[in-house]
This record gives C-alpha cells, structure tokens and sequence, in this order.
C-alpha cells in the first residue's frame, strides 16, 4: 500500500542506499565488485532498494516531480529482481558511479521539502482549537 505519510521514509531508504553506493565507488572499481560475488550483488542489492522504494512511493508524489524519471528507476528494480540473469556488470556500475550521485542531490531536496511541508501543515494544525 503506497502512503502519502510514508513517502518521506521512501525517499530517505533511497538516500542511504546511495550513501552506501557512493562510498563503495569512491574506494573500489567495478573490477573490484566483480572479483568479490557477495560485494557485486551487495551493490545490486543497493541498487534494488532505491528501486523498490520508488515503487512504493504514492502516485501523486511521483506525479509532482516529474524532474525524476522514476518509471526508468522502477524499471531497472525490475530488471534486477526478475531478470538477474540479464544484469550487466557495466551497466550496473554506469548507474552506480553517474546516475546515483546525479540523483541524490534532488532526493535530498526532496527530503527537505517533505520535512519543511509536515512541519507546515502540523503547525497549521496545531493551531486550530
């Protein structure tokens, strides 16, 4: 079931994978991830959980930030998960080293905007008597 409330959790399982992601790219090379089974479908793994968060995100949401193309996302999550016998190491690793720093930057915006929005409206409800 996709929340309104729970968006904002999304969006925040999102940026720690992409945390996680980023760090391993800035220490390793593919050829790193590749030589180590459990490292190379870890990051996939990472991969995976921001697709699957996308999904879980509420339509609406999705609809109100089309700056994201969160269909090309969902997709990828599918690919993993369903097609993981057709999972191209490159094109893996294209996603992790410029699609996620790329995307992260706008899903903390996003955050931020979620965070400033709930304080906004609990204030406006706060002061209704």
């Amino acid at each position: 079931m996709r929340e309104e409330v729970r968006d904002i959790e999304r969006l925040e399982h999102m940026l720690e994978a992409m945390n996680v992601l980023i760090e391993y790219k800035e220490r390793h090379t593919l050829e790193d991830a590749q030589a180590d089974p459990v490292v190379y479908f870890g990051l996939v793994k990472h991969v995976e959980i921001i697709g699957e968060a996308v999904y879980k995100l509420t339509l609406e949401f999705r609809a109100n930030h089309t700056e994201v193309n969160w269909g090309d996302i969902e997709r990828m999550r599918h690919v993993l998960v369903h097609g993981y016998y057709k999972i191209r190491p490159c094109q893996l690793w294209e996603t992790i080293t410029i699609d996620i720093p790329e995307l992260k930057p706008i899903v903390e915006q996003l955050i931020q905007e979620k965070r400033q929005n709930q304080g906004n409206s609990a204030n406006s409800f706060a002061g209704r008597k």
